[in-house]
């Protein structure tokens, strides 16, 4: 009974089409509720510090003097705490994979001067 089983399986795999991808060229669709990556939109972004201090594996970098929001993916756990926090909704999660990365660095975003704040000054 065993030997049906293994030949109608490899008869399978010799004629059917092969499960694995060639990686940089395709891509697999996301499956859905695929959660993703975190991105923001730095234009909305006020840098208030919330998605920071939600964040529970302290991912979430946020500099107001030098204006950088920035985020380490390779702590992020993608549970989208920060994402249901912000007060903005400038953060989102994509549902595409994380890009691969071949060293351990964070993302840094340089967050622009709001008009209104620009014209306060001035």
């Amino acid at each position: 009974m065993g030997s049906f089983k293994l030949g109608k399986m490899t008869l399978k795999s010799l004629f059917g089409k092969p499960e694995t991808i060639q990686y940089p060229v395709e891509q697999k669709t996301p499956p859905p509720g695929l959660k993703g990556h975190v991105t923001n939109n730095v234009d909305a972004c006020i840098l208030c510090g919330i998605c920071m201090k939600r964040c529970p594996c302290d991912a979430i970098t946020v500099d107001k003097p030098a204006r950088t929001w920035s985020i380490n993916r390779f702590r992020c756990v993608q549970c989208g705490t920060c994402v249901r926090e912000c007060p903005k909704q400038c953060l989102a999660m994509e549902p595409t994979y994380t890009p691969p990365a071949t060293e351990k660095r964070s993302d840094v975003f340089e967050v622009p001067e709001h008009a209104k704040a620009a014209a306060a000054q001035s």
